[in-house]
């Protein structure tokens, strides 16, 4: 395997725009950079250490790759991601020959009718989607105690750095196959945490924009409150390439209906002297839990944000971060019913999973193979819930929004004059397994 692994490693060196300039001299090509990804794929996820973190390939990667290669030659590049090869979380649907499924055995088989609006994008944008990467399965919404990584479908995704840590969740696999160089770049979503934290574990940049920046139709949901998708990359300069593609309006999520006047091409604000005279609020109490060995590793890179021109100004925490966690719960699970069901319907009305009591059934069927580790206590509770109009809903959610914006970050950025704040992500990754569930102590990411 070396040829794969060392010409992969070469891959890993380069930023997305130097891939880019690659192919337009014609050092390289689609074709080339497919080729060496699915080697490198083969090499050390699919054998060597198995990682688990590409659930499928798509078998049309290099037709698609050639194509655009031949395109490049007649018209020139779309833009900087023409050519570039994207793995996708396998809950991001594709109408193509790969499964959209969360994980989840219960969606084998059923294809999606339509790519998800951001695929649209990104194909139109001239990416080779090379697979789908494995997941916490359907997001990690399914059991109070799952394991971050696992999915029925694709087994248990290893950390590439510590292979017996866990990769944290729920993009796990977009994570771990980042770490490992398994593509150019790759997708991720979150809820609370699963794009951040799957990247702090994996060394990567993991951004979530904000909530109708990019469309969520055709992304299997839990919450419309939450829920989005973002990049996951190993440099800044890449993450601002993807979500300069991926940002934009969609008829088909109203929540992006001001996203074409919001978005814009994040490279331009690629200036290394941006922290100059800005002020940064460091979240002592988030740091005062770590251990000393790792705030120290944080207190090394506060001096670096001082060292390029930020005012580092100390805030105590977040005010009132501890009174939206039973409802923030609540809110995803009144969600999940709902827009479980109304993902669905989009397969039509022979699909054999209709709603979330469907896939619930499923799992009991076939509780050997969805169900060996933990259960479904998540969807269960789910399923009893009532519809958007009840009034426990809508008390939750609006407590969540008063406790996390008026009275929570905007509350702490005002009085403080801040720019951004700072925190740990979360605290270093621990043993995966069903008895803790592969948890991480501490999180940031509410």
């Amino acid at each position: 395997h070396a040829p794969a692994l060392s010409a992969g490693l070469y891959c890993a060196a380069k930023t997305v725009l130097e891939r880019q300039n690659a192919m337009t001299n014609g050092k390289t090509t689609a074709q080339q950079l497919v080729r060496l990804y699915l080697a490198r794929i083969a090499a050390i996820d699919n054998a060597g250490p198995q990682r688990n973190s590409v659930i499928e390939l798509n078998p049309d990667a290099l037709t698609i790759a050639a194509a655009l290669d031949a395109e490049r030659k007649a018209k020139g590049p779309r833009g900087p991601l023409h050519g570039i090869p994207v793995l996708l979380k396998d809950h991001i649907a594709t109408a193509d020959k790969m499964q959209t499924t969360a994980g989840s055995l219960a969606l084998m088989g059923m294809k999606p009718p339509r790519d998800a609006a951001l695929v649209t994008r990104l194909r139109d944008a001239g990416v080779v989607i090379l697979g789908k990467t494995n997941l916490s399965e359907w997001a990690n919404i399914r059991s109070t105690r799952s394991t971050s990584g696992w999915s029925a479908r694709g087994g248990l995704t290893l950390n590439p750095y510590a292979l017996d840590r866990n990769t944290s969740g729920s993009s796990s696999g977009s994570g771990a196959s980042m770490a490992a160089s398994l593509a150019a770049v790759a997708v991720g979503t979150e809820t609370d945490g699963s794009i951040t934290s799957p990247a702090s574990v994996a060394g990567l940049v993991g951004l979530k924009p904000t909530v109708g920046l990019v469309s969520r139709a055709g992304i299997i949901p839990i919450s419309h409150s939450q829920d989005t998708a973002g990049p996951m990359t190993r440099t800044v300069a890449d993450a601002a390439v993807l979500l300069s593609a991926m940002a934009g309006s969609d008829a088909r999520d109203p929540a992006t209906r001001p996203a074409d006047q919001k978005k814009a091409d994040y490279t331009r604000f690629l200036n290394r002297d941006g922290l100059k005279g800005k002020r940064i609020g460091v979240v002592r109490a988030q740091i005062a839990s770590l251990s000393d060995s790792v705030a120290a590793v944080i207190e090394a890179q506060l001096a670096v944000l001082k060292a390029q021109g930020a005012t580092l100004i100390d805030v105590d925490d977040v005010p009132n971060a501890s009174k939206y966690g039973d409802s923030e719960l609540t809110v995803l699970l009144y969600e999940l019913k709902a827009d479980m069901a109304a993902y669905l319907a989009e397969y039509g009305p022979t699909a054999p999973i209709k709603t979330l009591a469907d896939v619930i059934a499923f799992n009991e069927k076939h509780r050997a193979q969805t169900m060996p580790f933990f259960g479904q206590e998540h969807f269960i509770n789910a399923q009893a819930k009532g519809g958007l109009d009840s009034q426990e809903y809508l008390d939750a959610l609006a407590n969540n929004h008063r406790y996390s914006r008026a009275e929570g970050l905007d509350q702490v950025l005002q009085q403080h004059k801040l720019d951004a704040l700072v925190a740990p992500t979360c605290g270093p990754t621990c043993l995966p397994g069903s008895i803790n569930g592969g948890s991480i102590c501490l999180s940031s990411t509410s």
